[in-house]
């Protein structure tokens, strides 16, 4: 039949074998090579092979779980009402973790092409923004992180992680990361930025200047004989309407950099809040979006 070498605590034995001239030896640790294969096959060797142990019952069943989940989300609730400053932090770590309930996505920025993607990264405005976003990684514990505050995966630990950070914090700080997470989640684009953007009286001028890109999505003669008219009167404009884009784009740029009477802090009417449009041609979305929700503004 023939033996293996089989370590005892795989299941080996003592094989006693006999001489023919009558001589016992005793040899520990052996298996017939058939148990020895089955022994490898299965992981068990023999009859002294560990039995996987049997799953333990819980100590709540799943009905009984969720009374105590349902009775214990009531109780929990219910006293947070009275509790405004924690539940204040526990929306914001909500939109910055997420959870089963909360799906916070943050605003991609898509562009058209790669010269808007460049022409918004390189503007004042963004990098003031990623200034202020690594200030909140800081207050949140994150120093050296550098991606979006808010549109966590909805981990528990990592909303409970937040919220604790949030619970150390005061009340202006976590004002802050409130400000930034609603920042992020800022659908371009749409009714809520015009109705922002008037409420709050901005001015683009310290955010946006007239750069290459803009030019270069600039493609329309008529309205390029507007702009020519916003930045060096009418009177140019109308000697200009002949023109080629390309001729009039190039007459715009020398009043702004000062190649002819500079035009100080010009602003095209796209880029201001209120934003209007230069023609009758209608398909604006900038001025229809807060056309839609001007009313709701009248008082301001």
């Amino acid at each position: 039949m023939g033996f293996e070498k089989t370590p005892n605590k795989k299941g080996g034995k003592v094989v006693v074998t006999v001489s023919q001239r009558g001589e016992v030896e005793c040899h520990e640790g052996y298996l017939s090579r058939k148990e020895a294969r089955r022994a490898r096959s299965t992981g068990e060797a023999g009859e002294e092979a560990e039995q996987p142990a049997k799953p333990s019952r819980p100590e709540l069943s799943g009905p009984l779980q969720n009374y105590v989940d349902l009775h214990r989300h009531a109780a929990v609730r219910t006293a947070l009402l009275d509790h405004a400053s924690v539940a204040l932090r526990l929306m914001v770590a909500h939109a910055i973790a997420g959870s089963p309930l909360w799906t916070v996505r943050v605003e991609g920025q898509r562009a058209a092409n790669a010269a808007i993607v460049e022409s918004v990264a390189a503007s004042s405005a963004e990098a003031a923004f990623a200034a202020k976003r690594r200030e909140v990684l800081a207050l949140l514990g994150q120093p050296d992180e550098d991606g979006p505050v808010a549109g966590g995966s909805g981990d528990d630990f990592a909303l409970a992680t937040v919220f604790a950070r949030l619970l150390a914090l005061s009340d202006d700080d976590v004002l802050r990361v409130l400000a930034l997470v609603m920042a992020e989640t800022l659908c371009a684009g749409s009714a809520i930025v015009e109705a922002l953007g008037n409420h709050l009286g901005l001015d683009m001028r310290g955010y946006w200047q007239p750069d290459d890109a803009f030019f270069e999505l600039l493609r329309d003669k008529e309205i390029a004989n507007q702009l020519l008219a916003d930045v060096g009167g009418s009177h140019v404009a109308e000697g200009n309407s002949s023109e080629k884009v390309k001729t009039q784009k190039k007459i715009i740029r020398d009043f702004l950099s000062g190649g002819r009477e500079k035009a100080e802090g010009w602003l095209p009417r796209w880029m201001t809040f209120p934003a209007s449009g230069y023609t009758d041609r209608g398909g604006f979305r900038t001025a229809d979006q807060w056309a839609k929700v001007q009313p709701l503004f009248v008082s301001e």
